[in-house]
């Protein structure tokens, strides 16, 4: 820390903005900050409002940890010492008030990596719930990797803070075993991850008969994410374990040499905020189609609505014209001449004539073969908060082979029904929901 140069932490706190601004505009392409509220749709328990908000915490509470210290150090500035030359000014030799806040900085940055290690673990967990569950219908809160998360955020949440109050007195050595404490328990989840990435992608073939095509797609792209996560997850937490093991040695090596200091806790910037971005997509995925559908259903929407306005407005004129036909003044038509032909056009007609007026006033027509069984598909709420109408459209012809209906029924299914509905690490049902969905999935909306 006080060895530490001022353009160091200047990296954090560039890198931790950019990562804050990421995250505002993620979740406004998202939903519109919807997922913050408390009660954001049916299946917001208290798990997703948890894994929510202490990983939306963690971010906030990096940028001022970065931030801060940069402030600080760039008040201080250099000092010119005999033997050691222009170095940071040691902290021994800052101010009052600049001393007083060493102690919170630290604290606020081991509750984001304590939140950072909840955040990591619940996805091991889960992954490892998802690939070897299979098609028993196990509910994940009642799971063994259920209760292992639990176990486990306790203990980091509680481990971490106390290791920086019990190294307080010394703030070199409160940063030094902060630092290892924190790249200890990171380093462990990452390196359990291996295995699972290693074995995912047997798992996705394993899917191409029993889940839907964008199941995979969405998988296979959170598979990539991981891979793509767990390297700069690596590059965070080498470098501070590197720094932290020569810090608690007697003679420090590293950590005298400005460098290596510089270069380190640069790249642990990099790999720190880099992950939390991939993290942040991770939970919340967005998905373009949509979110096209979305404002295509808008669009439509408000055409209707104009369309309808314009329909009532163009009615009230037919109407007052036909009320100016039934004056005194006005002529009276001949009964023979109030029901023609031309009176299915007539403006005065209130619905567009049917085809089936023009087969039965031309008898001698070949009557066309009626179109297939209609096929109702009800309203649809978006993850944006919009309904997209349902229509009515011919059915299809089920012509579909026995291996493909028995694929798509969960029934016979040999996968998990998360991985029918899944969507992300955070979105999960507990026993009854999982029930209800079944129910709406198998048998429709109106069964529940």
């Amino acid at each position: 820390m006080s060895h530490t140069s001022p353009e160091t932490y200047l990296v954090w706190s560039i890198l931790s903005t950019l990562l804050g601004a990421f995250l505002l505009f993620h979740l406004w392409k998202f939903d519109r900050f919807k997922c913050l509220k408390w009660n954001n749709g049916p299946y917001s328990g208290a798990f997703k409002r948890l894994m929510t908000y202490t990983y939306l915490t963690s971010i906030p509470c990096i940028i001022a940890y970065s931030v801060a210290f940069a402030v600080i150090k760039y008040e201080e500035g250099l000092i010119l010492l005999p033997g050691y030359g222009i170095v940071p000014k040691p902290w021994q030799l800052w101010s009052q008030s600049h001393k007083s806040s060493i102690f919170p900085l630290y604290l606020l940055f081991t509750i984001a990596w304590a939140f950072e290690m909840v955040t990591h673990l619940e996805e091991l967990c889960f992954w490892l719930f998802l690939v070897n569950a299979g098609s028993v219908q196990q509910d994940w809160f009642r799971s063994l990797y259920f209760k292992t998360w639990v176990v486990g955020s306790v203990v980091a949440v509680t481990y971490m803070p106390l290791v920086t109050i019990f190294t307080r007195s010394d703030p070199i050595k409160c940063e030094a075993f902060t630092f290892l404490a924190g790249s200890l328990g990171s380093l462990s989840l990452t390196l359990w991850f291996l295995p699972i990435l290693w074995s995912f992608p047997s798992f996705l073939r394993g899917l191409d008969n029993c889940v839907d095509t964008r199941t995979i797609v969405r998988l296979t792209t959170f598979h990539e994410l991981n891979c793509v996560r767990v390297v700069f997850r690596l590059i965070f937490v080498i470098p501070l374990l590197i720094l932290a093991v020569d810090g608690i040695r007697p003679h420090q090596h590293i950590n005298e040499s400005l460098f290596w200091t510089e270069l380190l806790t640069s790249l642990a910037a990099l790999g720190c905020m880099i992950s939390s971005a991939i993290t942040l997509v991770i939970f919340f995925p967005r998905s373009v189609e949509t979110e096209l559908q979305s404002r295509h259903a808008t669009r439509e929407k408000s055409m209707s609505r104009v369309s309808r306005q314009s329909r009532h407005v163009r009615r009230d004129s037919d109407l007052t014209d036909r009320d100016s036909c039934t004056s005194p003044n006005s002529q009276k038509r001949p009964p023979s001449a109030m029901y023609t032909n031309s009176d299915a056009h007539s403006p005065l007609r209130e619905y567009p004539p049917l085809a089936s007026d023009h087969i039965l006033k031309n008898p001698g027509l070949d009557v066309p073969m009626p179109s297939p069984h209609p096929v109702f598909s009800p309203n649809r709420r978006v993850a944006s908060g919009i309904v997209i109408p349902g229509g009515v459209a011919p059915s299809v012809p089920t012509n579909l082979t026995e291996r493909a209906l028995q694929a798509h029924d969960q029934r016979t299914s040999s996968v998990h029904p998360f991985v029918h509905n899944f969507t992300s690490p955070i979105d999960l049902m507990d026993g009854a929901q999982q029930t209800r969905w079944y129910v709406k999935r198998q048998y429709g909306a109106h069964a529940v």
